[in-house]
């Protein structure tokens, strides 16, 4: 196939000329460290044909051979550092060929239509975005970061699809998506562009190598030499962005426009699924096993609300992308698993303590769970700043302590500085009790936790006791919805009138709103709930 040699497209002869600006940083950095033997060699050519004799030509020739000789030895650790350091691998789910031939084939066809190399392998990331991956590197195999066809030397490079992209995306529309990502795998082919990629990520690689105790004095070189070379790398990279853009527009060119929007709305409908839906989950010890089909219930949802997205469910009539995979939902299993650990540090298996949940159990075993845990939190609390107990985990115990009490230094503030502290000690604890891993391996990469205020966590608490009390009185239940998470349901509708009278509480210190609500659905405040 062509895509290995000369390029026809716009941005390929200038991202062959910016690797070869790169290579020659490389060349520069070389030359530098051979001078002092240069020198050395001269100097002891001279003395041994008596053209630089007597004093004190005998000492410098021995200083030069000296420096020399120091210089070629830092010079050559470096080299090795900087080819032996494995660059940084993606966590993935690989994909073999007998999971998805179906997957394997539309790809094959792309580079066969586009006459490039194909990829040497497919696997699936937790992300909305896709690109190719060079997993050739010696060091990836020998710590088994890497395994299969893309790791073997000379191979092309992986291509790494976003797992939300094959339960939303329709056939068609993943195939207009990545066409210009496969085309990437031409200019990846050309060896000066290899070169200057492989030097480049040896150098970032290296630079992580010496933040190691006795390493220090590699990260300072090699930080060097990525700034010098910065520039020149990122005009590449768009060099080869333009190419791959260039020769893929050969291939469902008016398709892309419609499925570029599908992508803003399947990393809209990610965002707000791990957020809202799936962080309350992994902070309980539990994983949605299925967080790829819990895209397109939360876009289905997004497209019924928003007028912007109406009509994009029309699509769904069409064959999905994800049938292109043989057991799509072990795959999807597996990329749930994947997106907690990246984005929540959970372990890399299943296990007593991280135990998989669906999405039909995600009410009674997760948002119930959750608000007997958090009123649980909200009453030790109380106790701790010694508030009379009463009946026992009552509403009116919390009622009457922030009854007056908004503003700076009320009971309020008090209050939601206790459970900042709690919850901050609870999250220290449990990530004393995870495993520490330590650079590119550590988890999470990617973590989700969001800055909440105290009076935030307060808010959230005792929400969490008023729906305690309404499922516990009058038979409401717990609900999910796809796009904003826990909610409470009455009468199987979701109830959305709490949030601002459990604000006018903790806000305000005015209870009567949030009493008002509760007389209405016939909720006792006085009546004990059920904690966890």
């Amino acid at each position: 196939m062509s895509g290995t040699g000369s390029y026809r497209e716009g941005g390929a002869p200038s991202a062959r000329s910016r690797a070869l600006a790169v290579l020659r940083v490389r060349s520069r950095a070389l030359a530098l460290c051979l001078l002092p033997a240069a020198a050395a060699v001269v100097l002891v050519t001279a003395r041994m044909t008596g053209r630089l004799a007597g004093d004190p030509w005998p000492l410098v020739a021995l200083v030069v051979c000296a420096v020399a000789a120091v210089v070629l030895l830092a010079a050559g650790v470096f080299a090795a550092v900087v080819l032996r350091a494995g660059p940084a691998v993606t966590p993935t789910v690989p994909l073999a060929e007998s999971e998805a031939p179906d997957l394997y084939r539309l790809v094959r066809d792309l580079a066969d239509r586009m006459e490039v190399p194909a990829p040497s392998a497919i696997a699936l990331a937790p992300d909305c975005d896709s690109w190719l991956e060079d997993r050739t590197h010696a060091a990836h195999r020998r710590r088994g970061a890497a395994a299969g066809p893309g790791s073997e030397p000379g191979a092309a490079p992986v291509l790494v699809i976003g797992s939300p992209f094959l339960w939303w995306m329709r056939v068609a529309e993943l195939r207009a998506v990545l066409a210009p990502v496969v085309a990437g795998t031409g200019p990846s082919a050309h060896p000066d562009i290899a070169d200057a990629r492989s030097f480049v990520r040896g150098l970032d690689a290296a630079a992580d190598v010496g933040s190691r105790p006795g390493l220090g004095w590699i990260g300072r070189p090699a930080r060097l030499l990525l700034r010098l070379c910065r520039e020149d790398a990122a005009e590449m990279e768009r060099g080869v962005a333009a190419a791959a853009s260039a020769r893929a527009e050969r291939v469902d060119y008016g398709l892309r426009i419609t499925a570029q929007e599908q992508v803003g709305l399947a990393y809209a409908g990610w965002d707000r699924l791990l957020t809202r839906v799936a962080l309350p989950a992994w902070r309980m010890g539990r994983w949605p096993s299925h967080l790829d089909a819990g895209v397109v219930s939360a876009l289905t949802e997004l497209s019924r609300r928003d007028r912007l997205a109406d009509g994009f469910t029309s699509r769904l009539g069409e064959r999905p992308a994800c049938d292109l995979l043989e057991r799509p939902g072990a795959v999807d299993e597996a990329a749930s698993l994947l997106a907690a650990r990246l984005f929540h540090g959970g372990p890399a298996e299943p296990g007593p303590q991280w135990s998989p949940v669906d999405w039909a159990a995600y009410p009674e075993e997760v948002v119930d769970r959750k608000w007997r845990q958090e009123a649980a939190r909200l009453h030790a609390a109380l106790d701790a700043l010694a508030v009379p107990a009463g009946t026992g985990p009552t509403l009116d115990r919390v009622l009457g302590y922030l009854a007056d009490g908004g503003g700076e230094g009320g009971p309020a503030e008090a209050l939601a500085g206790r459970l900042s502290a709690d919850v901050a000690r609870e999250e220290r604890s449990a990530e004393h009790r995870a495993e520490p891993v330590r650079g590119a391996d550590a988890v999470p990469l990617f973590p989700l936790q969001p800055q909440r205020s105290g009076r935030d966590l307060l808010a959230d608490h005792v929400t969490a006791a008023v729906c305690c009390a309404a499922v516990d009185g009058v038979g409401a239940g717990p609900g999910l919805d796809w796009l904003d998470g826990p909610v409470l349901l009455l009468a199987g509708e979701r109830r959305q009138d709490l949030a601002p009278r459990v604000l006018s509480l903790v806000e305000d210190g005015d209870p009567e709103p949030l009493r008002d609500w509760l007389a209405a659905l016939g909720i006792r405040p006085e009546k004990p709930i059920r904690l966890l």
